[in-house]
């Protein structure tokens, strides 16, 4: 979904802040290189004639939080889904069940040349409502500094409201009275943010795997744009696996099934301390690298031509708003800002997410736990696979003593890549010069989606992110979605409608 430089960083991490626009000001301009006449303008103003229903379409999609972590409103999630597809003139709309949650799937088919696939998500992330400065299911309109008038709220920008602007290009061209260009397909999962484990047997249901691949490629919708305006077209990302790792009295054999007084520390193992010593010998560097035997047996180093555009890239950038928005001083290793950029495209990872054991709450309880609890994430890149991956880390906790120590895998997918020269690219290249946006390449988005699911077989199609407009907080309280603009060189939404619109055109047409 960032994270963020959002294109930068990680889908899930960094998008900077923004502002607010205060009562009866001027709204910005349209972007440059948005048409002002010709068949566009007739999208144009039905693109703004059809604002206010777009803002309560995204309103009321965040006020319907699918959380498929807590298994929250799943099937109303996949529903309204479904609702909102039929809605934007989708077709055969279905929703999909599958071992977990459903996801949702339809066409549009106008007889067109070319066909395009587009990847949704319906679920979003967790949240605690104390730390929102507004209720995370309100959508409240707010002031973002440097931006614009925004609307906060739990999936705003992850990803209800760059999918609902996308929708919204769709029934401006239809209220338009404007030919659709392409033929387009929608697959949606309702799993994404628990590692997509069951989005494989959506996009291969047999009806599903014949339209993808008619597709020229896929894409996720994806609000792209800082204070510059400037957007990065990512020319992969890495894969992800989310597991828990568990130590135990009762699988261990050691130490107690359940907690006991801590006394008792002096005569009972811990396994507490066990789980401890086992993350220990996955890492090197203080948790930098990892030690996972062979952990880096099929990694491709990155090519000249890659290392060339990430280092053009980071003398475009600007290290020290990075390093603020992050709220760090130093890169790894007290690497120069050009190195630290590579070796987050190249380094995979093992991160600890969170350790969980015995007694969290205020002040202190003297136990010695039964149970040890630590999630991690894995982020792989090419050429390393999930199955890979998983039946190394299994193997290296054997090796190193811990076959006690359970390894409950939760979702995830291999990295994804997508060809410079594809015909998905090099559109939204035409497309964001045709914008005036200044775009930069990047070999791989440190953040992770499920795109490999469609560039591997049997799919085989590129995938990749498009879209303009800008959005921050993924994951984190006060998540929000620009509205309107109040800088010149960020869409706000509208533009943001509008990106969509002439992407597809410019995709029907691109030799």
């Amino acid at each position: 979904m960032d994270f963020r430089n959002v294109n930068a960083w990680n889908r899930r991490d960094l998008i900077r802040g923004g502002a607010m626009l205060s009562a009866g000001a001027m709204l910005m301009r349209p972007l440059p290189g948005l048409a002002a006449n010709g068949p566009m303008a007739d999208i144009r103003k039905a693109a703004e004639a059809g604002k206010d229903a777009s803002l309560k379409r995204i309103r009321d999609w965040i006020a319907l939080p699918s959380i498929a972590a807590e298994n929250r409103s799943m099937a109303e999630g996949a529903a309204y889904m479904a609702e909102l597809a039929k809605d934007a003139g989708f077709t055969n709309v279905e929703i999909v069940p599958t071992d977990g949650h459903p996801g949702v799937f339809g066409t549009i088919d106008v007889g067109a040349p070319r066909t395009l696939g587009i990847y949704f998500m319906y679920d979003v992330k967790q949240f605690d409502p104390a730390e929102w400065s507004s209720p995370p299911l309100e959508g409240k309109m707010v002031d973002r500094p440097g931006f614009g008038l925004s609307i906060m709220g739990r999936g705003a920008v992850n990803q209800k409201g760059p999918e609902a602007s996308f929708l919204a290009a769709l029934h401006a061209i239809r209220a338009a009275k404007a030919k659709l260009p392409v033929n387009i397909v929608l697959v949606c999962e309702g799993e994404e943010e628990i590692g997509s484990p069951h989005f494989r047997q959506i996009a291969t249901k047999p009806n599903i795997l014949a339209a993808l691949k008619k597709c020229e490629g896929i894409f996720i919708p994806f609000a792209s744009q800082g204070k510059s305006g400037n957007v990065t077209v990512n020319l992969g990302s890495k894969g992800i696996i989310e597991l828990e790792l568990v130590a135990s009295g009762e699988k261990w054999g050691r130490g107690p099934k359940g907690d006991v007084h801590s006394s008792l520390k002096a005569m009972v193992d811990s396994p507490a301390w066990r789980l401890v010593q086992a993350l220990q010998t996955l890492v090197t560097d203080g948790g930098n690298t990892p030690a996972i035997e062979g952990w880096f047996d099929n990694v491709r180093p990155l090519t000249a031509r890659e290392k060339e555009l990430i280092r053009a890239a980071a003398k475009a950038g600007d290290e020290e708003q990075q390093k603020a928005a992050l709220g760090i001083t130093h890169w790894i290793d007290n690497l120069a800002y050009d190195d630290a950029l590579i070796r987050l495209a190249q380094q995979p990872t093992v991160n600890i997410e969170g350790l969980v054991a015995g007694y969290t709450g205020p002040g202190g309880k003297t136990v010695l736990p039964g149970r040890a609890v630590a999630k991690l994430d894995l982020r792989l890149v090419p050429n390393q696979t999930r199955a890979e991956a998983e039946k190394k880390l299994r193997a290296h906790l054997d090796k190193h003593g811990f076959t006690d120590v359970e390894v409950n895998v939760s979702g995830g997918y291999d990295p994804t890549e997508v060809a410079e020269d594809s015909r998905l690219v090099r559109s939204e290249l035409a497309t964001y010069k045709k914008l005036g946006v200044a775009t930069s390449l990047n070999p791989r988005m440190a953040g992770s989606w499920p795109g490999s699911t469609f560039t591997a077989a049997p799919v085989s199609i590129p995938a990749a992110h498009f879209g303009i407009g800008h959005g921050s907080g993924a994951h984190a309280p006060d998540e929000y979605f620009l509205i309107d603009s109040t800088n010149p060189k960020v869409a706000g939404l509208v533009d943001a409608t509008m990106g969509f619109a002439e992407f597809l055109y410019v995709l029907a047409a691109i030799k």
